[in-house]
């Protein structure tokens, strides 16, 4: 079982740098990463410019504080309700589950353009926001034990970073090259 390898080779007498190394040499982690690369690209993209986009569509800015505010309470039950699976069920289904839930959004590209359609996706996007913390945890401690998680798992969270990161930038650059005023669309 390639898992209870991973898993004894960290706990007994494995260094810091060797288990780095083991690690980004396996298949499972690098997808870990990449997951979470791509999480925290969408994830900051779509919540640093969600007030433009509600501007750019005519709606009021108490939509676009709304959302945010919805989006907070979402992602409690989220974690809450993700932590619970992840303790029933195999880390690596609630992963994928909650990624594959987020496709479902893409719905909030669809007409009509309403504060109810805006309220609803904020719900949706905040529920899964930080549910994927657990399950990615978990997996990673699965896979190499728990002697290294802490670092392990915050390499895991440099690549959600680094996609939040370039998920606003990119975002930013979009929006101000495809707006003709974006100045005012964000001063409505």
């Amino acid at each position: 079982n390639a898992v209870a390898t991973h898993h004894t080779s960290s706990e007994n007498g494995q260094s810091l740098g060797q288990a780095v190394k083991a690690a980004f040499k396996d298949r499972s982690y690098i997808l870990l990463h990449l997951g979470f690369f791509t999480c925290g690209f969408h994830i900051a993209f779509l919540v640093t410019h969600l007030p433009n986009e509600i501007a750019l569509c005519g709606l009021p800015a108490s939509v676009a504080s709304t959302s945010i505010a919805i989006i907070g309470l979402a992602n409690i039950a989220g974690c809450i309700f993700s932590g619970w699976c992840t303790g029933r069920f195999l880390g690596k289904y609630v992963l994928f589950g909650l990624y594959a839930s987020r496709v479902a959004m893409v719905l909030n590209t669809l007409p009509p353009v309403t504060d109810v359609n805006f309220y609803i996706f904020a719900a949706a996007l905040g529920f899964t926001w930080l549910a994927t913390v657990a399950p990615t945890a978990a997996i990673t401690g699965k896979l190499f034990g728990t002697r290294y998680l802490a670092t392990l798992f915050g390499l895991t969270m440099l690549s959600h970073q680094i996609g939040g990161f370039l998920g606003s930038y990119i975002g930013g650059i979009v929006i101000t090259r495809d707006t003709p005023n974006p100045e005012a669309a964000i001063s409505d």
